[in-house]
C-alpha cells in the first residue's frame, strides 16, 4: 500500500499554454513599456516563468526586452518608493549624526 504523502500520481496536469505565443500574442520588443511592466513586479524584478507562464524561448525575449529598456531608462531599476525610502533612511541616519 502506497503513502498518500509521497504519491505522485494524483497530481492533476494543467493544460499550460504561453500568453506570449499565439496568433494575437503582443510581440516582445523593449519599447512596448505596458507589456514589460505586466512581467515585473512592483520592486523592479523580473517574474519568473513558472508565475507568468511564459515559455522559456519568450523569457529570455522577454528578460532581455526588460534589460534593454532599463538600460535606456525607459523603466526603472527600482520602483519609486524603495528610493523614497532609502532617502528618508540616509537623512535620519545623517539627523543622528548631527
Amino acid at each position: 500500500m502506497k503513502n498518500k504523502a509521497f504519491d505522485n500520481t494524483s497530481r492533476i496536469l494543467l493544460n499550460k499554454t504561453c500568453p506570449l505565443s499565439g496568433k494575437d500574442a503582443p510581440k516582445i520588443d523593449y519599447k512596448n513599456i505596458n507589456l514589460l511592466k505586466r512581467y515585473t513586479t512592483e520592486k523592479g524584478k523580473i517574474l519568473p516563468s513558472r508565475v507568468t507562464q511564459v515559455s522559456t524561448k519568450k523569457q529570455k525575449q522577454l528578460s532581455q526586452a526588460v534589460k534593454r529598456a532599463r538600460f535606456l531608462a525607459l523603466i526603472p531599476y527600482v520602483s519609486n518608493w524603495c528610493i523614497i525610502l532609502i532617502e528618508k533612511i540616509c537623512s535620519l541616519f545623517y539627523m543622528a549624526l548631527c
